[in-house]
């Protein structure tokens, strides 16, 4: 039997590739028309690449892997040299630090992944009728890449378990983390979720949405054609905000914003506080066919307990109303425990080019993922849910 011949392609931007043909790999659709994964969308990528989010001066320089075979093209990665490692929260600044004192040059490296977002989907996106042949392909393209510019290393960040498992196998190292993840038990509505809680956290969250609810104004859900421009301009202050805080500057340009308004508006939720005519905080989802994504929160004013409702608590009567199985709420905070959040594993892959900083590496990772798995049982374990012996103490209204 002949084998396949394949050839591995460079793109410096997706403008050279047709946006069928990409989402072809990267498009898995739902029941209801909606991508499985928004953010590996060609709309999506190409609004980060056509606003100046990623590209020259942001230290993400596009290097789109494609795959072909057969005369068409059988798989696609979003793939990123990188001169830093900021915007990818599985953070690899200690093994920079490690390389560099070692007298080694670690950056650039290369990078496959969704700048910026910290959401879980494929990542070595195939064709349908590819998937091992693609993935395969992909994966040795993106190594030979590195090994062939002398790069340190290779990462390719919130993969899917099937993905870590398969690029183990093909020498690669896995990596684990965590974060929170809502999960809708078939809920009605609100209330049948809070009836699944211990009394204590039920009536705490409902203290919460009382106290959020006092800044002064409405609370409303605007996703598609509802959003419109001045949702967005208020959305940039809270943007900004919120970066320089956390970030020290925002990764997403304004121009990001004004594209999303143009191309992304149907695959995004915004649950904004309103009061006389004017957005005081706001939180940004995107939608996927099954999942709701918390992306990004501000605001222009402090109220007590705002960030809770419109982050996790508005996140929550969404994904009830429209059937969706799960909220995922972004990177870090243990705080969203209480709420309802419980810690799920995720995956990460890396290659390193040299072989002794590699073992060393392999045996952390060994270690880590150890305390990974203690630590989201230990947390599950004091989980907010009621437990078979729980005895309902009454209840707050």
């Amino acid at each position: 039997m002949t084998e396949t011949q394949v050839e591995i392609t460079v793109l410096p931007t997706l403008a050279d590739i047709a946006p069928e043909e990409w989402d072809a790999c990267a498009c898995e659709v739902g029941p209801a028309g909606r991508p499985v994964d928004p953010f590996t969308t060609y709309r999506f990528l190409s609004a980060l690449e056509r606003s100046g989010s990623v590209g020259a001066g942001s230290g993400w320089q596009p290097q789109y892997l494609t795959a072909r075979a057969e005369g068409k093209i059988i798989a696609v990665a979003p793939l990123y040299a990188k001169n830093h490692s900021q915007g990818e929260y599985v953070f690899d600044h200690n093994w920079a630090h490690a390389y560099e004192n070692a007298g080694g040059r670690y950056y650039p490296k290369l990078q496959v992944a969704v700048p910026f977002t910290p959401a879980t989907g494929r990542r070595f996106l195939t064709h349908p009728d590819w998937t091992d042949t693609g993935r395969a392909a992909l994966v040795q393209g993106a190594v030979q890449l590195a090994a062939n510019n002398q790069l340190s290393s290779l990462h390719i960040t919130f993969c899917t378990e099937d993905e870590a498992a398969a690029g183990q196998q093909m020498g690669l190292l896995r990596r684990t983390s965590q974060q929170f993840h809502w999960t809708n038990q078939n809920y009605v509505n609100f209330d049948a979720f809070l009836a699944s809680l211990s009394a204590r956290k039920r009536k705490n969250i409902r203290k919460e949405r009382k106290q959020a609810q006092k800044f002064g104004g409405d609370i409303i859900a605007v996703t598609g054609d509802n959003i419109l421009p001045e949702h967005w301009d208020a959305f940039w202050v809270f943007y900004q905000d919120t970066g320089a805080r956390k970030w020290g500057m925002p990764y997403l340009t304004r121009k990001f914003f004004d594209e999303a308004q143009e191309t992304l508006r149907d695959d995004i939720l915004l649950s904004l506080a309103v009061r006389d005519g004017r957005c005081v905080a706001g939180a940004m989802n995107f939608i996927g066919a099954d999942t709701l994504y918390g992306r990004y929160w501000g605001c222009s004013e402090h109220h007590p307990c705002l960030h809770f409702e419109l982050c996790y608590y508005q996140a929550i009567d969404y994904a009830i109303a429209q059937g969706l199985t799960r909220v995922e709420a972004g990177a870090q905070g243990s705080h969203k425990l209480a709420r309802g959040y419980l810690p799920k594993v995720t995956h990460s892959l890396h290659w390193v080019a040299d072989e002794g900083f590699r073992d060393a590496i392999e045996k952390f990772l060994i270690a880590e993922r150890d305390a990974v798995d203690e630590e989201i049982e230990v947390l599950t374990e004091y989980g907010p849910f009621k437990s078979v012996k729980d005895e309902d103490d009454g209840d707050e209204t």
